[in-house]
């Protein structure tokens, strides 16, 4: 039996590391799990539903005797440095090279397991945090357009006149990307979208949109990103896909990848090109933006170059904590998925041996993995680099297998 811990997340995050459902199935394998007090309130899981699955609700976790600490939003020093040796967590990291939280989960030999880390392959795809939670950013970010967006998204035929679909376009064919692009769809927009990997174009006709060929080389690198454009491919690339954004009503961009600046897809100009009252939204605005000016959790209005009002340019930030109930209960699946992997014989276990754990694992016994410096796990246990750590950071490449 192994002790699985579950905190609360500070504000302003909703999610939580587990539900109840995931909660259950782990006190079946005869596991002990505590739940600090309030911990699911925000994805609208009382207490109560925890002490019905089999948890014990605290309103303070004794860390020193905890196994398995799950989390959603990276743990700070002081938590890491008060987990027993041995003891692992398992959540997301980012930035996974953050020096004070290496030195302390070192300090104190804990295990820090980062889903950023997870290795793309099929056999990893039930613990893929970063697609489960781009699922929820893609179909949140049509519901932010729509509202911001002055006119209807559906075909409407009435004794008052036509109303066309609105146009929307999508950058990027990842999880998040074609979630936005069915999600536009049911809505009954007309939708176009662009990626510049080679398998992009059917992975777009499949969920109802029109593929835009820019006319540059497609090119993929490994794990399925697609690898950068140079300055020149990258000036055609936009210059191609400036009218259709012109045209556009909508657009989202959805480009993004863990520890790498996000790619610039669109400028301020050709944001300018759209019709007043346009949107935009960007789902890297985080780190860096797909689109030039967009600011993090902000709205920023730019002057169409038509005349006669603004452009709004979304920034998004919370896509997945926005929608808390379903964004948790996929990434408690992931985080189960993992907790599996950690028990042999019943008792907790760090398999370096298995590519997944091996990936994942940032800091073990007081080194870090190769992504992190200073120091280095044992060579079975170094993960490989991913895409990004590697120098091929994508145009379009959230989420894609």
């Amino acid at each position: 039996m192994i002790t699985i811990a579950v905190p609360r997340e500070p504000s302003p995050e909703t999610r939580v590391a587990l539900v109840p459902e995931a909660v259950r199935a782990l006190v079946r394998a005869g596991h002990r799990v505590l739940v600090e007090a309030g911990a699911g309130a925000a994805a609208h899981h009382p207490d109560a539903e925890y002490a019905a699955a089999g948890a014990e609700v605290l309103r303070g976790v004794d860390l020193a005797g905890v196994d398995v600490l799950t989390h959603v939003t990276p743990l700070p020093a002081r938590v890491l440095g008060a987990l027993r040796p041995g003891a692992v967590t398992v959540g997301l990291q980012a930035p996974v090279d953050d020096p004070e939280r290496l030195a302390a989960a070192n300090d104190n030999r804990v295990t820090v397991l980062a889903f950023e880390r997870l290795p793309r392959t099929a056999r990893a795809q039930a613990m893929d945090v970063l697609s489960s939670q781009a699922l929820a950013a893609g179909y949140r970010a049509v519901l932010e357009a729509a509202i911001r967006l002055p006119r209807f998204f559906p075909l409407a035929m009435t004794a008052a006149g036509t109303v066309p679909p609105a146009k929307v376009v999508v950058l990027g064919v990842g999880v998040a990307g074609l979630q936005a692009i069915a999600t536009a769809r049911r809505l009954g927009a007309k939708v176009a979208a662009n990626d510049i990997r080679p398998d992009s174009a059917e992975e777009a006709r499949s969920v109802g949109a029109t593929f835009i060929d820019v006319g540059v080389d497609a090119a993929e690198g490994a794990g399925g990103y697609a690898r950068a454009l140079g300055d020149s491919a990258t000036e055609r690339q936009r210059a191609a896909l400036a009218p259709h954004i012109a045209d556009a009503d909508v657009l989202i961009t959805t480009a993004a990848v863990p520890g790498r600046p996000a790619p610039r897809l669109a400028t301020t100009a050709m944001v300018a090109a759209m019709r007043p009252g346009s949107v935009v939204v960007d789902l890297a605005a985080a780190s860096g933006g797909n689109v030039e000016g967009s600011r993090p959790g902000e709205e920023v209005r730019v002057p169409s170059a038509r005349g006669g009002g603004d452009v709004t340019v979304f920034g998004i930030t919370s896509a997945a904590s926005d929608l808390p109930a379903d964004a948790s209960r996929l990434y408690a699946k992931n985080v189960q998925n993992v907790i599996e992997l950690l028990v042999r014989d019943g008792e907790l276990a760090v398999p370096l041996d298995d590519d997944i754990v091996a990936g994942m694992a940032l800091t073990h016994d007081g080194a870090t993995s190769a992504a992190g410096a200073p120091g280095a796990l044992p060579p079975a246990a170094a993960p490989p680099a991913s895409p990004a750590e590697a120098g091929e950071p994508s145009s379009y490449a959230e989420g894609v297998r």
